[in-house]
């Protein structure tokens, strides 16, 4: 699988940033442009299939968070995903500092990814947190957020690894927002084959007359009503 990081900021480079930023603002999510070919996502797909190249798999049914299976990574990544998470990494940045300023919180992270990181591991925060993810029908996933510690980077992404509607039915990627003193509020999103979703990992900036405060949110997956679902989710933080 040839894919560099120098094609994958080209890939990048393509979205909109500015618009899939308002977008994130309003709704917690946003999409990005097609960043990974049909057959690079078979390639990635077809990684689910080697444990080498994870440190540890995890059955949902079991812990009782849904039904399903996460394959987490070893910190010897596939090349695309390494490529598209220092790609990605400085585009969120901006909205990431912007968050945070106006939630009037800290905002820890450095303009290098590799920086970040080395701090999460001085945190003890040292352990792979990208995650390949399959669904088969029936399956689903409980809503949740990936903190995994103290240092938290507030976005990451999933990317679908199969067409909707042709290999899998159902399976939609599912935000809910807690709202004070209102119902929650949720969204539902196909993931389409080869684009990224953009999503905050536990809360986005929401407007008050007092000023700014935050809307908590999680995210969980739909019922997988037919076929098999992979997905892709690139976490900017490491885990405890």
């Amino acid at each position: 699988m040839t894919f560099t990081e120098a094609e994958a900021r080209k890939r990048v480079a393509e979205t909109d940033w500015a618009g899939l930023a308002a977008e994130l603002d309003v709704h917690g999510s946003a999409p990005t442009g097609r960043l990974l070919t049909p057959a690079e996502c078979r390639e990635l797909t077809a990684l689910h299939e080697k444990p080498e190249l994870f440190r540890t798999t995890v059955d949902l049914a079991r812990h009782r968070f849904g039904s399903g299976e996460y394959r987490y990574f070893t910190h010897d990544l596939p090349a695309p995903v390494a490529a598209l998470r220092a790609a990605l990494y400085p585009r969120l940045l901006p909205v990431a500092r912007d968050w945070a300023a106006r939630l009037g919180r800290p905002a820890p992270w450095p303009d290098s990814l590799e920086e970040w990181l080395r701090r999460c591991h001085t945190a003890g925060q040292d352990r792979s947190a990208q995650i390949l993810l399959h669904y088969g029908e029936g399956d689903w996933n409980a809503l949740h957020r990936d903190v995994f510690g103290e240092l938290v980077f507030p976005l990451q992404v999933v990317f679908g690894l199969d067409a909707y509607g042709t290999d899998y039915t159902g399976g939609e990627f599912l935000m809910i927002e807690q709202r004070p003193r209102a119902q929650s509020r949720g969204t539902a999103t196909a993931l389409r084959q080869g684009h990224g979703l953009v999503f905050t990992t536990r809360d986005r900036p929401v407007r008050t007359r007092r000023g700014w405060s935050a809307g908590a949110m999680r995210h969980g997956v739909s019922t997988v009503r037919s076929g098999h679902r992979h997905t892709l989710g690139l976490v900017f933080h490491d885990a405890s």
